[in-house]
């Protein structure tokens, strides 16, 4: 019976980049996504994978069906991948600031409000003082927002929601309103405000589950997001505000959605803002990254831009 031979493993020179495929591979548990994540063809990331194995020689990944899993030697080529990479990111982190270089790309997460209605306002200010910067912008729901930043896919995020995990810092940002939106010919649409029991009579159009709008309305409401549709006439539940405007236009429901969000409809007229008579529906948006990774001189550029526009903000407000 032949023997087999272990690699001789002063001979396996595999390099950064592909440690770094490898990893989101794992992270990610496809090809596919993570060829999306590292900008190649998913055959090039197969084909890199199996140089990779090659070298090593034995199977790193295991294909469950649409699933992709490390196997051991995968864990243990993952877990040292990720402490690579990471000083890799401190080796240059280091060089940038002391050369006092200002260009690249920040990848950063906002969930729906502040991702579709604040930040590209910001943005815009920010890339006056910034030129050579560029924004690559996430938009998805809190939930997203926090596991991408957990991850490492984005180096920042603001959410519509406090979060509970501990390995993120949480700082509040912005202000904002909850207020009930109904059509323009709705019978409500004359009225100042209703009241909260008077909701379970009208069909509702609810956000999707991990939405921050979702988990504050239903704070206030002193409900768990989950036994919102026992106390609701749900008519639908939509991944976004603009879908849930859209619905609202067209007689599908009602539904509680920011001021912010609303602003435009309200000026034209399409859309009416009523407040819920018991309760004033104030929520907050918050900048979170992980604490545990070491923040690029462009993040750290931009976590100092943010934080003085909200202070600034709040400056005016005040006067």
């Amino acid at each position: 019976m032949k023997k087999h031979i272990p690699p001789d493993m002063t001979s396996v020179n595999f390099d950064l980049r592909q440690l770094e495929i490898f990893c989101r591979v794992v992270e990610l548990e496809s090809f596919s996504k993570a060829a999306d994540a590292v900008f190649l063809a998913q055959a090039s990331v197969s084909e890199r994978i199996a140089g990779l194995e090659n070298m090593v020689g034995t199977r790193l990944l295991d294909r469950l069906g649409r699933k992709v899993v490390p196997t051991r030697a995968g864990e243990l080529l993952y877990k040292h991948g990720l402490l690579l990479l990471q000083m890799k990111k401190e080796a240059c982190t280091e060089i940038q600031e002391f050369l006092g270089i200002r260009k690249g790309e920040i990848h950063i997460g906002g969930s729906t409000i502040p991702g579709e209605y604040i930040l590209p306002g910001i943005i815009r200010r920010f890339r006056e003082e910034y030129p050579l910067i560029s924004i690559d912008l996430t938009i998805a729901d809190s939930k997203k927002i926090e596991r991408d930043v957990l991850e490492g896919a984005l180096e920042l995020g603001i959410v519509g929601a406090i979060t509970s995990d501990r390995n993120l810092a949480c700082n509040d940002l912005w202000e904002d309103e909850l207020v009930l939106a109904v059509p323009a010919g709705h019978r409500w649409a004359g009225k100042k405000g209703v009241s909260v029991h008077e909701l379970a009579d009208e069909p509702f159009i609810l956000r999707e589950s991990g939405s921050g709008t979702l988990k504050v309305m239903a704070g206030y409401l002193d409900l768990s997001p989950g036994r919102l549709g026992m106390a609701l006439r749900i008519a639908a539940r939509l991944g976004s505000s603009t879908a849930v405007k859209e619905a609202i236009k067209t007689g599908l429901g009602i539904s509680i959605l920011s001021l912010r969000a609303i602003d435009t409809e309200l000026k034209a007229g399409l859309l009416k803002a009523l407040r819920l008579k018991e309760i004033t529906m104030k929520r907050h948006f918050y900048l979170i990254n992980d604490r545990r990774r070491t923040a690029s001189p462009l993040c750290r550029a931009m976590l100092e831009f943010l934080r003085s526009d909200s202070i600034q903000k709040e400056e005016e407000e005040s006067c």
